[in-house]
């Protein structure tokens, strides 16, 4: 039997080496405007992100169709107000107003269709003018911004939008708290995608445009919900902007994965001219294949609307999940019908990224969501504000749960206007993220905020008006007012002694959560802490770090407290996944798993040693096994050995012809599935030294090697770094193809290395980068981001596609040149034609596209003969020191 076993996991293994070979190749597409185009619906969105004007500061009359913007920067969206250093704490941002002026030609074919202009987002207060004339004003800087244009457009010649926006502090709209008293950066700009959509003039709405309770749009629901047959309940918003009645039929067609039709219903529709209506239809689905986080199935749900000749009129894809997700009290969390089997753990996640802010592209988003997913995470709190579309899409596709939240953080205005500007945040939220199966719970509380008695039960009736069917549930921190409306409390284990707040006692009727886990301030002025931990301060912080995390000395709500909680708490979100900007203090918060830049810590390691052997190979960034060795042999580095893996054996060599350790991991072993290994007292320098004095440094190493059924099926290798000599580049892209849209962003890192490639953590080089062809530096000497220190042996950079496709050639040298300088590198990427098409003047487009074009001089990176004459006088240096020694 036992042989059967170790078979059948040898064939998981396999499986999910195939896998992971697949998947490597796949390139995730992104939702536009909240939905997937099709062809022959007479629906297009088209992309309004490249070739904008722009200019920071007051600027009078700047809406005015002729006023002069020549001499204004030439940006593409998403943008930010600025290039941040990579710290950017304390409140360095700018704050106040700016300007966007985008010119274009509208389309001929756009003549008689309905047009929409669809901001994802713009910070703070905004204006949107059209041709001169105010089309839209909004509070508010995390959802759709959305303004109808169709008769403010004049064709066959220059069309001017004007946004005016100001992310200066508002008490009048949430989050309402001034930015040097937040502790989130929420910075500024047209941050997220703009989108125009163009349809005909019979079409599905936009939720988020229509004040439509439960409405607007398309709204998929679920009755019952089993392995033999879900019930999925369609509503469709349509309106009919044309001077005829129109009848027709909505139809719905429900595809699996491989195109198949698995359901599909239809509706007749009868629509005066100048009205909208709501209609409703349902669709039964025979053995679904039904999404969970680890197998995170969606189907494509085609929508059309045809007219009374079977002609095409309006229609769009969306992806869909079915699932059903309930919270029994003291019986927890069950997912589709079952109980889910082990506690969720997950992580919050600002929005920020380093250098670039808010203004993220699409692509970083889904990148974001894949790294955390590969960490064995499977909930992410949206901490404090609906995020981008794209890791919406992102979290649907690779399975993470998502806890969406309401703009909001301990802050509350008496004033009728702050409450009013609360609910619609609310109701908009819901609209907008109602058809992902990844949204797991809303909360539509403000976090950590003394509201007033009535606020939290007026929530609850909002999202019960917005989502009127099952499966919703909301959460509610257990000490604020109001928590008697919510079934689903946010506290800390019982076992988890010492957090802000612990439930002494437990109503069989609630089920437990808690939001934020893992930061252990000293106060909240200071906030020493030994959880935040910069990347850069090396192994023994990062070390203590991961031991925090996992399982302190002392007691505190850690991954092993959440799973030794019974089954009515069912997990908790870190706070938080990355290092971010914050506004009151000065320092970044540090006590990410991974830096600002995305780059690993330990933590990051300790929390894919959670992940279990059999995860879904689909979703892991290397193999569902691993073993990691968080120990870098330098002269400073610890004498215990610390190791994480999720392999139930891990047998470590110290030395060739050395010894070797071996640990198994305990059968009853309570708490989270992988404890941290410790070998104890097993690096000494003096052992290195010895073998490199007899020159054997080859023989110098640390093995690690993860078993499971006693097969080796994951392995790790760690030499000491010797004499700088290179340096190496990579592409951080998460196997994801960058696109030539002007928006599209990868980060390459530098390393210093020996001759053999191991990175020289302790460097204090400086690196400068260089950069020719399709792309820019999102970089500069101001924020101190090129030239840049290494730090812990790298040095990352932004690179930003221009609107061709094309290669890309990124150099890093240091920043000194002297004889024995590490040598330069070099590498290339290469840019892919973009999906879809875009609006932009092409006069501006061609000027921006020239702007970004950058050469660097020809020098070669191969090691040539006076190289190689160095290093033999090397040789000279080493016997004479040897000898006098």
């Amino acid at each position: 039997m036992k042989h059967c076993t170790n078979l059948l996991r040898l064939l998981c293994f396999c499986l999910v080496l195939c896998a992971v070979s697949a998947f490597a190749s796949y390139q995730p597409r992104f939702s536009t405007a909240g939905f997937y185009q099709l062809p022959e619906t007479g629906r297009s969105a088209y992309s309004m992100n490249p070739a904008w004007r722009f200019l920071r500061g007051k600027m009078p009359g700047a809406q005015s169709v002729d006023f002069e913007d020549k001499d204004w920067k030439l940006v593409s969206l998403p943008h930010g107000l600025e290039l941040l250093p990579y710290e950017a704490s304390g409140c360095i941002n700018y704050q106040g107003e700016a300007w966007y002026r985008k010119h274009f030609t509208p389309q001929e074919e756009w003549k008689g269709k309905q047009l929409f202009l669809h901001f994802e987002a713009i910070m703070g207060k905004s204006k949107v003018w059209v041709n001169g004339q105010l089309v839209k004003e909004h509070f508010g800087g995390f959802l759709p911004v959305i303004a109808d244009i169709t008769s403010y457009l004049r064709y066959g010649q220059d069309n001017v939008i004007a946004v005016w926006t100001d992310n200066s502090d508002d008490p009048s709209y949430p989050p309402g708290k001034a930015q040097d008293m937040l502790d989130f950066a929420y910075l500024g700009g047209i941050y997220r995608d703009c989108w125009l959509v163009a349809h005909n003039r019979v079409y599905i709405t936009d939720p988020n445009y229509e004040e439509e309770v439960a409405g607007g749009g398309l709204f998929v629901s679920f009755g019952n919900i089993s392995d033999v047959e879900a019930q999925v309940r369609l509503d469709a918003h349509l309106r009919n902007a044309s001077s005829a009645m129109f009848t027709g039929k909505l139809i719905y067609r429900l595809c699996d994965k491989d195109g198949k039709l698995v359901a599909m219903t239809e509706k007749n529709v009868k629509l005066r001219s100048g009205k909208a209506q709501q209609l409703s239809a349902e669709m039964k689905v025979q053995q679904p294949h039904l999404w969970e986080p680890d197998s995170p199935y969606l189907y494509d749900l085609f929508v059309y609307v045809k007219d009374r000749n079977g002609d095409t009129v309006d229609g769009y894809r969306r992806r869909i999940g079915i699932r059903s997700i309930e919270f029994k009290g003291k019986d927890g969390f069950w997912l589709n019908g079952k109980p889910y089997p082990f506690p969720l753990i997950g992580a919050n996640r600002h929005q920020d990224f380093a250098v670039i802010g808010n203004a993220l592209p699409n692509s970083l988003h889904w990148r974001d969501a894949k790294k955390l997913r590969d960490a064995g995470l499977r909930v992410i709190r949206n901490a404090h504000y609906p995020q981008d579309p794209a890791f919406m899409d992102a979290c649907d596709e690779l399975g993470l749960f998502v806890i969406v939240n309401t703009p909001g953080w301990q802050f509350w205005n008496e004033e009728p206007v702050f409450a009013r500007r609360v609910y619609s945040d609310i109701r908009n939220m819901v609209r907008r993220d109602r058809n992902h199966p990844s949204v797991w719970i809303w909360e539509p509380i403000l976090n950590e905020t003394w509201y007033p008695e009535d606020f939290a039960c007026n929530v609850v009736n909002i999202l019960k008006e917005e989502y009127p069917y099952p499966y919703c549930y909301a959460g509610c921190d257990v000490t604020a007012k109001g928590h008697e409306y919510f079934p689903v409390h946010f506290t800390h284990p019982l076992n988890g002694a010492g957090g802000a707040f612990n439930t002494d006692t437990m109503d069989p009727k609630i089920s437990y959560f808690t939001r934020e886990w893992g930061d252990n301030v000293d106060d909240w002025n200071s906030h020493n802490s030994p959880s935040r931990v910069y990347r850069g301060w090396g192994e023994v912080p990062m070390l203590i770090q991961a031991q925090g995390y996992a399982k302190p000395s002392y007691q505190y709500t850690c991954y092993d407290a959440l799973y030794r909680t019974s089954r009515q708490h069912v997990g908790g979100c870190l706070w938080h996944s990355f290092d971010h900007q914050r506004g009151y203090h000065p320092d970044p918060f540090y006590g990410g798993i991974m830096d600002a830049f995305r780059q690993p810590k330990y933590s990051y390691y300790m929390f894919c040693s959670q992940r279990p052997v059999q995860e879904n190979p689909a979703l892991i960034a290397e193999n569902g096994p691993m073993v990691y060795i968080a120990h870098a042999m330098t002269p400073f580095s610890p004498k215990d050995i610390t190791v994480y893996s999720n392999c139930e054996e891990v047998r470590l060599t110290y030395c060739k012809e050395g010894k070797t350790f071996t640990y198994r991991k305990p059968a009853d072993e309570q708490g989270m599935p992988s404890p941290i290994i410790t070998f104890p007292g097993v690096f000494d320098v003096m052992d290195d030294k010895a073998l490199s004095r007899e020159a054997k440094q080859a023989d110098s190493y640390l093995l690690a090697e993860g078993l499971v059924g006693g097969k080796v099926v994951a392995t790790h290798k760690v030499e000491p770094a010797r004499r700088p000599s290179k340096l190496v580049l990579w592409v951080d892209n998460e196997g994801v193809d960058m696109v030539a849209d002007g928006s599209d962003i990868v980060t390459v890192v530098a390393a210093i290395t020996d001759e053999k490639g191991n990175i020289k953590r302790l460097n204090n080089g400086m690196i400068k980068f260089e950069i020719e062809g399709e792309g820019r530096l999102v970089a500069d000497e101001r924020t101190f981001t090129n030239p840049r220190a290494i730090s812990w042996g790298t040095a990352p950079v932004l690179v930003q596609s221009t609107t061709v496709p094309g290669k890309i050639r990124v150099r890093a040298s240091m920043c000194w040149q002297g004889i024995h300088t590490p040598q330069l590198a070099e590498i290339e990427i290469t840019t892919h034609p973009a999906s879809g098409e875009w609006i932009a003047d092409q006069e501006e487009l061609n000027l921006l596209h020239s702007v970004q074009k950058y050469r660097i001089e020809h020098q070669s990176v191969e090691v040539d003969n006076d190289n190689r004459q160095k290093k033999m006088r090397l040789k000279e240096v080493e016997k004479q020191q040897s000898d006098f020694e």
